[in-house]
């Protein structure tokens, strides 16, 4: 019998994560559904999706009444809101999480957008947060800005799963990767256990295309527009390159021959935005070993609907990622300052989210308190 398409993604090596989250999905069953429909194993988070879970209401009505009468203000509403469904999320996935080690059944949620500049600061409140959610299958998101990066270090240091998000360029990916090697060494160091140490590298995609092609298109040539759709998977393919040599290097060997487990590379933005491109793009170009690419619901339904595996399609691509980005170079197109101006965008979106959640929630308080 063949293999669902998911399914044969996951045995090529790709764990599937749910990029989305909410109390319906949980109380109506349709989160545990998705991991025997379609093989999923994990879910992330963002203020984003929150924002929309909570902004559309459904089963949030009475626990914000509830919130309101305790006297919780709107950043501790948010944080009981978030915190309780990860808390639930991971309960579904602890039997994902228990066979597999600890290496999926993973549930992220991400520090408030506002700390993104703010090391100590994100480092409190991702204590705070793991903690609050107080399992061992939870993950907590920092972006990686440069005040993140130590961060990162920090809190890996304190023996706390990390999903580091809003990746693009290659150099800062690298620079991940040293701050979570750092951390385990940290805490190697301070004796803690670094086999329950987990971590993924969320390394952004279709954002990519989408600045790169606008800017190639721009250029009016048709040398420039034979370039569009390529980038986004080149950069990623190319960051899988830097992840083998990295963890294929004696500083991280010593560490997994200590029980150490590998910062898998995350593939996130997933869903296609150019309708042009197959909606199964980033997925079906980014199979590889020991990666996850965590889904919107409609590229999950749609890989599921008729993606096709042809083995990896990755690790044997990096000469013809790096002619690629060359031939864009060639273009006039700025990758480093693409990829800087993709990272202010992204912590401006979740900014954003993160006002409108705030707004929501403060809304709903006054009514719940009318």
């Amino acid at each position: 019998m063949t293999p669902s398409p998911t399914a044969a993604l996951s045995a090529a090596g790709v764990s599937i994560w749910l990029d989305d989250l909410s109390r319906k999905r949980i109380e109506s069953g349709e989160l545990r559904a998705l991991q025997a429909s379609h093989t999923v194993v994990g879910v992330t988070t963002n203020p984003t999706i929150f924002a929309g879970a909570i902004g559309g209401g459904v089963g949030y009505g009475d626990r914000i009444a509830a919130c309101a009468a305790s006297g919780l203000d709107v950043a501790a509403t948010i944080v009981e809101l978030t915190t309780s469904d990860v808390a639930d999320a991971c309960d579904i996935f602890a039997d994902v999480y228990a066979a597999t080690g600890g290496r999926d059944g993973r549930v992220s949620i991400e520090v408030e957008p506002g700390l993104a500049r703010d090391t100590a600061g994100t480092v409190a409140q991702a204590i705070e947060l793991w903690q609050r959610v107080d399992r061992p299958n939870a993950m907590i998101k920092i972006p990686a800005t440069l005040e993140g990066l130590e961060a990162i270090t920090a809190v890996i240091a304190a023996g706390i799963s990390v999903n580091v998000t809003l990746i693009f360029s290659l150099e800062r990916y690298r620079q991940v990767m040293n701050a979570y090697l750092t951390g385990l060494e940290q805490a190697r160091a301070a004796g803690i256990d670094i086999s329950g140490i987990h971590s993924v590298a969320s390394f952004f995609i279709s954002r990519v295309d989408t600045e790169i092609d606008a800017r190639l298109l721009a250029l009016g040539t048709a040398e420039a527009a034979a370039l569009t759709g390529q980038a986004g998977v080149a950069n990623a393919r190319l960051a899988y390159e830097a992840y083998t040599e990295a963890f294929g290097s004696e500083r991280a060997r010593f560490l997994t021959e200590l029980g150490a487990n590998l910062q898998r590379p995350l593939w996130a933005s997933t869903g296609v935005k150019n309708p042009e491109l197959p909606d199964t793009l980033y997925v079906s170009e980014l199979v590889a070993a020991d990666v996850v690419n965590t889904m919107p619901e409609a590229t999950l339904l749609a890989f599921a609907d008729h993606g096709v595996v042809r083995g990896d399609t990755v690790s044997t691509e990096f000469l013809e990622s790096n002619q690629v980005l060359n031939a864009i170079d060639a273009q006039g197109v700025d990758y480093v300052e693409v990829t800087a101006q993709l990272e202010r965008e992204g912590l401006a979106k979740f900014d954003a989210s993160w006002t409108e959640l705030c707004d929501t929630v403060g809304r709903a308080l006054q009514e719940a308190g009318a």
